[in-house]
């Protein structure tokens, strides 16, 4: 998978989480939304390879991963989030709500509406999401 990959994966898991939550599937929705984050992460950790390069083992390692703050930490976008989350406290309200997500989340029933609304907003308002936020780094 390359960058543009997990772009566009981004984009589709966002349009079925949209249409999830409008059909008031809200499990599915929150799970799908935390994917698109995750793959938004996993687009920008793509950005930083270089061609040809052979990745350091540990560093392979720590991006095959679900945990949203440690890929924030491999992406390299870290020290900007933290700059920008000081600044914005939408944003850092928004990460809050977003960053305990993980792949475990599929085991999970009974998600409300609000929960799920929620997350939707944490994950995609203008300007302050944290999907926003990543696609203007990707």
């Amino acid at each position: 998978m390359n960058r543009l990959d997990f772009q566009a994966l981004t984009e589709l898991r966002v349009q079925e989480a949209k249409k999830l939550l409008s059909g008031e599937c809200y499990e599915g929705a929150y799970y799908l939304l935390g994917y698109a984050v995750e793959f938004a992460f996993k687009s920008c950790i793509a950005k930083q390879t270089k061609r040809y390069d052979f990745p350091d083992k540990n560093f392979a390692a720590s991006v095959y991963v679900h945990d949203l703050s440690k890929l924030l930490k491999a992406s390299g976008l870290e020290q900007k989030f933290q700059l920008d989350t000081k600044k914005n406290a939408t944003l850092e309200l928004n990460w809050v709500i977003v960053k305990d997500w993980n792949e475990q989340k599929r085991y999970v029933a009974g998600i409300g509406r609000q929960e799920a609304i929620d997350f939707h907003w944490a994950v995609l308002s203008e300007p302050d999401g944290v999907l926003t936020w990543l696609q203007k780094r990707w």
